[in-house]
């Protein structure tokens, strides 16, 4: 069995999901908001999905499809959302997801976790691209895509219909050269307090 990686940052420590974080996902994610903003969590968030989406995190990393990290808060080891990154090793490139529960919105959580993910990506996964899409109304998201240095690439007008909504999806990218680019010209970025 190959074992899945752990990141840590200042505030946070990425780590594999384990099946007794089985109540916090759903209890999190299971809030209308978070299905709300993103493409593949339900509303409800039914018993037994969180232990059944957690399953199937190791053979898909196995495979080289996806490697998905629960964010945990240092300080007291609460799990607050989930960040990962679904990879097309074909094209060295992956799409890079996240979410955080309501309470631990707007303290900078994401962004901190994100910057972790992508200097994996790029620094040990050695990928060449990363990309992200949006809702367009979750401008926060966005802005999450914007101090991660990516790209801003395009808009796919109603591209997805969320319940019974369709929804514009907005495209940014990250290329390696970039990031290196970025890595070695910038100062390090602050974390947010």
């Amino acid at each position: 069995m190959k074992e899945r990686p752990t990141l840590e940052t200042t505030r946070l420590t990425l780590r594999p999901f384990t099946v007794t974080d089985a109540s916090d996902v759903q209890r999190l994610a299971g809030e209308r908001e978070i299905a709300s903003t993103t493409l593949n969590i339900p509303h409800p968030y039914e018993e037994g999905m969180a232990e059944q989406w957690i399953a199937t995190h190791q053979e898909r990393y196995e495979k080289g499809e996806l490697v998905n990290f629960a964010i945990i808060l240092r300080a007291d080891q609460a799990l607050i959302g989930a960040i990962g990154l679904q990879l097309t090793q074909q094209h060295a490139s992956a799409e890079l997801g996240y979410w955080i529960g309501k309470p631990f919105w707007n303290r900078g959580y994401c962004t901190e976790a994100a910057q972790a993910v992508v200097r994996y990506g790029f620094d040990v996964l050695g990928l060449n691209r990363l990309h992200a899409a949006y809702f367009k109304r979750n401008s926060a998201s966005g802005r999450v895509m914007q101090k991660l240095g990516m790209s801003y690439e395009g808009c796919l007008r109603e591209h997805i219909k969320k319940w019974g909504v369709f929804e514009d999806r907005e495209l940014y990218g990250l290329l390696s050269r970039d990031y290196l680019s970025q890595k070695e010209n910038a100062s390090p970025i602050p974390i947010p307090s």
